[in-house]
């Protein structure tokens, strides 16, 4: 495909426009996607133009941009983890019943994690994720439970930082974040009191496929207090119940 004075091809240039919308900031000028894309003015103007014939972006009453439905039923049909979350919801339905706070369902993209379901419920503690949102690697529970399995070269980026602090607790030394993640390993459990948020408590186990791969993580968000401890075992139980959907042997799933 054809690409512009700056070397990028037309289809590159609609997916930094696309990429310039986020959970923080949904809704856009056409002024605004150029400065976050660094693309010129008339090229977006353009691009956006065709993106809205085509229902890959669509307007607001005061015309600012948001991403279009197109382009999420499009989406919908290609998604990889549509299996995974078939196979996962059962069990997160429960391990929601059980813990009465936010569960979630996540996997690693390069050095972020990305949040593929969502329950939660009216009281629940404070959680930031969000479906389709993403979180640097080493500050959520499901996050830290990625990277520990993640492979040596990604955590040995990560380690080197720089890391993102959140709160006084999140993990921003390559020191505590290593000792964080064999303790994680050790246990099987990331427990992650206050990293996002001071409310809340993050805790994450690993979802196992056949090999013991682990492909998934799965979280719960509870309060940052004594109690947050006691959503474990269900947990554990919903991690065990999800790998042995997955393929993970009996025998695999808790090692």
């Amino acid at each position: 495909m054809a690409g512009g004075s700056d070397g990028a091809s037309v289809l590159s240039r609609v997916v930094r426009i696309l990429e310039a919308f986020d959970a923080e900031t949904p809704l856009l000028t056409v002024t605004d996607v150029s400065r976050s894309t660094g693309l010129p003015l008339p090229t977006v103007s353009r691009l956006v133009a065709d993106m809205l014939t085509l229902g890959l972006l669509q307007r607001d009453d005061r015309r600012r941009l948001r991403i279009g439905i197109r382009l999420w039923e499009l989406g919908s049909r290609a998604a990889p983890t549509l299996g995974l979350r078939d196979l996962a919801m059962p069990f997160m339905e429960d391990l929601h019943a059980a813990v009465g706070h936010s569960v979630q369902l996540a996997v690693r993209r390069d050095d972020s994690v990305l949040f593929v379901e969502r329950l939660t419920a009216p009281g629940a503690v404070y959680n930031i994720t969000k479906v389709a949102g993403r979180l640097p690697i080493h500050v959520s529970s499901a996050g830290v439970v990625l990277l520990a399995h993640a492979p040596a070269p990604l955590q040995q980026a990560v380690l080197a930082g720089p890391l993102r602090r959140y709160t006084p607790a999140t993990p921003v030394t390559g020191s505590s974040l290593r000792a964080l993640l064999a303790e994680t390993r050790r246990t099987g459990i990331a427990f992650c009191p206050g990293f996002v948020d001071d409310r809340a408590t993050g805790i994450a186990v690993p979802l196992r496929a056949t090999g013991k791969k682990v492909v998934a993580a799965l979280s719960v968000v509870v309060p940052n207090d004594s109690t947050a401890r006691a959503a474990i075992p269900a947990l554990v139980a919903a991690g065990h119940g999800i790998s042995r959907a997955l393929g993970a042997p009996v025998q695999e799933v808790s090692r």
